[in-house]
């Protein structure tokens, strides 16, 4: 029956379901399962280049990225893209702002040279949740979090707290780049700065390029995690960013501007490159 309505001869039919399946088609099928793989454990979020990147660098498969894509295209897998992120930090005119040590040369060949901090909000059903975080711009690795209902500068030195106790810094060798968002133009912050030895800078006023490791960062997290739910409490949600940032972002997610390695992993395989030399 299905032959007629399909308007195939029956022999035609036999033919094709007997025929044996080619050495390429049995590659591509068992290709397309460690790609939906991937794609799973990944939360649904990786595009093709990070799939091939967990392709070869993780299972260390040697497959073309035109072949991933054309699978996951015919498969109709694929990533999450980004939309642009609103600002959160409001500027104190009266403060007196850091410098700029930066000049928006956020590339550095050493861990704990630069680090980079910022804050983000995001809705639930009881108000709103507020995130900052410090990252080390040599690795892309969050070093310090923290997490409340409010922006109150407790926010943004609770989360350098964490860094400087996690990272040790030297003295006057790290730069901690910021916007000029009242909380880290705050007399709070800055002695916190003054007393781990690290050098304040600030980029210009409302411009997002001064601070783009930063909006990347946030851009990722509102993508893969903030917008895919509403969030009832704030409870849940701050639950949710520790294990995105802890169990997923650091350990896990592969980045492309360092490699494909994960945060923790670029950050390791440098420590043990120096300590080799």
């Amino acid at each position: 029956m299905a032959c007629r309505v399909l308007n195939v001869s029956r022999s035609g039919y036999y033919d094709w379901r007997d025929r044996p399946i080619s050495e390429r088609d049995r590659d591509n099928e068992l290709l397309l399962k460690h790609v939906e793989q991937i794609h799973a454990d990944s939360r649904q979020t990786y595009g093709s280049p990070r799939v091939h990147a967990e392709l070869t660098l993780g299972l260390g498969l040697p497959v073309n990225r035109k072949r991933v894509e054309r699978l996951m295209r015919e498969a109709g897998i694929q990533g999450l893209y980004r939309r642009k992120r609103a600002r959160t930090t409001i500027r104190d005119p009266a403060a007196e702002p850091a410098p700029d040590l930066v000049n928006r040369h956020f590339a550095v060949t050493e861990p704990d040279r630069l680090w980079i901090t910022d804050i983000t909000e995001h809705p639930t059903a009881e108000g709103k949740l507020y995130c900052a975080a410090v990252m080390d711009a040599h690795s892309r690795l969050i070093i310090g979090w923290s997490i409340a209902g409010h922006m109150r500068t407790e926010l943004v030195t609770d989360a350098l707290g964490m860094a400087i106790i996690r990272r040790k810094p030297d003295h006057n060798a790290t730069i901690l780049h910021s916007d000029h968002g009242s909380q880290y133009t705050s007399w709070a912050f800055g002695q916190r700065l003054r007393a781990a030895g690290l050098l304040a800078s600030m980029g210009t006023v409302g411009d997002c390029y001064d601070n783009a490791m930063m909006e990347s960062f946030w851009g990722t997290l509102q993508l893969e995690l903030l917008d895919q739910k509403q969030w009832e409490t704030r409870d849940q949600l701050a639950n949710a960013i520790f294990e995105w940032i802890e169990c997923w972002y650091n350990p896990k997610r592969r980045h492309s501007a360092i490699g494909m390695h994960s945060p923790v992993t670029f950050d390791a395989l440098h420590t043990r490159s120096d300590q080799d030399h």
